[in-house]
């Protein structure tokens, strides 16, 4: 087995301290920092998200696994923004305005930047006003809007329809929550509706044309 095909084991099982020796291990060996992501970081956590799709593992696994990823990558940013590597794509994501629920956020975080994806992580209660600003900041190709409560819903199709109105760059914009569905995903005009963070790496990568 090579090490490349270890520290994707190690990942997507979660052991933070062979994913890190494995990191440096293959570095040491020559690998350049944008393989170790490329081939073997990106495919344990796609992994890890299949599996959850499957309901092999539940949300403790994939934050287990995603903080080994962490751990790797502690060891290989600076390697990469040396080498002026960065993610090809970036999003930015948050709760909406009157939503503090973060878990299915914080999940479909981690799996895109498991996909390679920049995340700006505007955190919860985030207010229309503040998708606008972040778009016309960070310039992303997606944007993330959660809700977990039946009562901030209607927040996602404002947010929706404020990012529409704005002067901001165009986006592709992706909602996803308990109460919501597809239907409602179309009712409001988002671009993509996702039940679960292996799916929403599925759908962000289609948007993005990656696949």
């Amino acid at each position: 087995m090579t090490t490349l095909q270890e520290l994707a084991m190690a990942v997507s099982s979660g052991n933070r301290k062979a994913a890190k020796a494995l990191t440096i291990q293959a570095l040491d060996e020559g690998v350049s920092p944008g393989d170790l992501v490329d081939l073997s970081l990106v495919p344990a956590m796609a992994a890890v998200g299949e599996r959850f799709k499957n309901n092999e593992i539940f949300v403790p696994e994939m934050l287990i696994a995603a903080r080994a990823m962490k751990e790797s990558m502690t060891v290989l940013e600076p390697r990469l923004l040396a080498a002026g590597i960065t993610p090809k794509y970036t999003a930015v994501i948050g709760t909406v305005e009157g939503d503090l629920h973060d878990i299915g956020k914080n999940l479909v975080s981690v799996m895109w930047k498991g996909a390679n994806v920049q995340v700006i992580d505007l955190g919860t209660n985030v207010s229309s006003a503040k998708f606008v600003e972040a778009i016309r900041e960070h310039k992303p190709q997606v944007v993330g809007l959660s809700a977990l409560l039946t009562t901030t819903m209607p927040a996602l199709g404002e947010t929706v329809r404020v990012i529409r109105a704005s002067d901001a760059p165009p986006v592709k914009i992706m909602i996803g929550g308990a109460p919501i569905n597809q239907h409602y995903a179309d009712e409001i005009g988002a671009d993509g509706y996702a039940p679960d963070a292996g799916t929403a790496v599925d759908k962000i990568l289609t948007l993005l044309g990656a696949i």
